[in-house]
């Protein structure tokens, strides 16, 4: 595997988990808040991450990343998934999509692909989606935020505690 891909499984393994973390800490009900009318609940968010990484990520080197078969619009429904069927919906997204990028040479790199009828080499394709995913996690993470308020368990580096980080990760 390339140095590329290795670094670029790394990465995205890493907000994977942030994601799962969050999760961890929610209720039920939690997946599905709304701060507003015009914004997504985490359930919408994971609905279309998954339905993005579907789409993608099937037959990826061979067709369409828009695929026939997905209805984006309908992931931004609020269909009151529980939370067990939200958690089976975000690995199914990301079993296909994972299993994909591992199958990857760096000879697989430069190839071309499309998506939505554009012509992209796959890194540019897997860099497109190391910006879409992350993106979609922080807004999951902050919303876990803004909910869990005062009992939210820290993802990084505490307020005010970045010294003593810094100087842990020196020994």
């Amino acid at each position: 595997m390339s140095s590329f891909l290795t670094s670029y499984l790394k990465r995205i393994a890493y907000y994977k988990l942030l994601g799962e973390q969050t999760f961890a800490q929610l209720d039920e009900l939690d997946f599905h808040y709304q701060p507003n009318e015009e914004s997504n609940s985490i359930a919408i968010i994971i609905q279309h991450i998954a339905g993005n990484m579907l789409s993608r990520f099937t037959d990826f080197l061979n067709s369409d990343g828009e695929k026939e078969w997905r209805n984006r619009d309908t992931e931004f429904e609020e269909k009151h998934l529980s939370k067990e069927e939200l958690m089976a919906l975000w690995q199914k997204g990301w079993n296909c999509y994972l299993t994909a990028v591992q199958s990857l040479t760096g000879n697989d790199l430069e190839k071309t692909i499309t998506i939505r009828s554009e012509q992209l080499t796959v890194t540019d394709a897997l860099n497109r989606q190391l910006a879409h995913y992350p993106y979609h996690v922080g807004q999951i993470v902050y919303l876990g935020r803004l909910i869990k308020n005062k009992t939210w368990k820290n993802l990084s580096i505490p307020k005010g505690q970045s010294q003593q980080f810094n100087d842990q990760m020196k020994k």
